[in-house]
């Protein structure tokens, strides 16, 4: 019997391609305030450490604090209206959830996005698989990733311990967020990263298809050439 029982995903670029939805967010609150819109590749690499962030990297960069609170302000209002318009799972990731949930396997959602739209995509698309979704929390002193406080929550929430864990993401901070963690991490070459980004990151593992994801923890992370 494999070692590993819990599996913490990543949820943008991981579970779900949300960018699309990301982008027009963005771009609707920058054109509300008369701001410059920027392209889908500059939103790609804008994601990953939290909407504060995502905004602070898209607006001018002689923008004050109230500029970026209001425009965040604005972004949250739009995008929570309309996270699902065009963002759906990746194909293979619920047969993947099925598969692993008839296994036996204990599953968590761990992402900087707002909490709510974590728990509201969850709800939508993973809920019968995945009992735990987690967003972003800092106002309970929950730091986001890659602090290890959301991944830690998750295991507690889950009653798993440490060395029955494994974390599946897309992105450099997805592997900060193993690292800072003490998990071994499992890298998608779907999202929003690139294949040799994560190499330059020093990926572990990195998978092309989903289904890839239960064989390697079933084998135990053992890769053999």
């Amino acid at each position: 019997m494999t070692k590993y029982t819990t599996l913490i995903f990543d949820l943008d670029g991981t579970l779900m391609n949300s960018l699309d939805d990301l982008f027009y967010a963005t771009n609707y609150a920058l054109n509300e305030h008369g701001m410059p819109i920027r392209t889908k590749e500059e939103v790609c690499q804008f994601v990953g450490n939290g909407v504060r962030k995502l905004i602070e990297r898209a607006v001018p960069q002689d923008s004050t604090k109230q500029t970026v609170d209001e425009v965040l302000t604005t972004f949250k209002e739009y995008y929570s209206a309309h996270c699902k318009d065009h963002t759906g799972p990746y194909l293979g990731i619920c047969d993947l959830l099925a598969e692993l949930s008839t296994a036996n396997y204990k599953m968590a959602i761990v992402s900087n996005k707002p909490d709510c739209d974590v728990k509201k995509l969850n709800e939508e698309y993973f809920s019968k698989y995945i009992s735990v979704a987690l967003g972003e929390n800092e106002a309970a002193g929950i730091s986001k990733k890659p602090a290890p406080d959301m991944v830690v929550e998750a295991m507690r929430l889950l009653q798993s311990e440490k060395q029955e864990c494994v974390y599946v993401g897309d992105s450099d901070v997805d592997l900060a967020t193993a690292r800072n963690s003490c998990l071994r991490c499992i890298s998608v070459a779907w999202g929003f990263r690139s294949v040799a980004f994560l190499k330059e990151h020093n990926a572990e593992f990195i998978v092309n298809e989903p289904a890839e994801i239960k064989k390697l923890v079933e084998d135990d992370l053992n890769v053999t050439s």
